[in-house]
């Protein structure tokens, strides 16, 4: 029960939190979260590697999976925003 309390409060101060930042500060706070994903894949990558069981190898290679998926979208919504930002040439 508590940790059901913890993630609905979790949700909503995310929620708050993403809410009120501006757009300037998005992308350096997504070029951070992405490093801290950069080294979930890392560890993805020792958990898939790993000599444990079956089940374990499969989580930690669904996590490499997800984990990459993660990156990637990351960098392309930064790419995206920084977009944003330049200057448009006139024709």
């Amino acid at each position: 029960m508590e940790l059901i309390f913890v993630l609905i409060l979790t949700v909503f101060l995310g929620f708050e939190l993403i809410s009120k930042v501006p757009s300037t500060l998005h992308t350096p706070l997504m070029s951070g979260s992405n490093a801290i994903s950069g080294i979930t894949v890392l560890g993805a990558i020792v958990a898939a590697g790993s000599n444990h069981s079956t089940l374990a190898q499969l989580l930690g290679a669904v996590a490499v999976a997800f984990a990459t998926m993660n990156v990637v979208g990351g960098y392309l919504v930064t790419d995206r925003m920084l977009e944003m930002f330049k200057k448009k040439e006139k024709k």
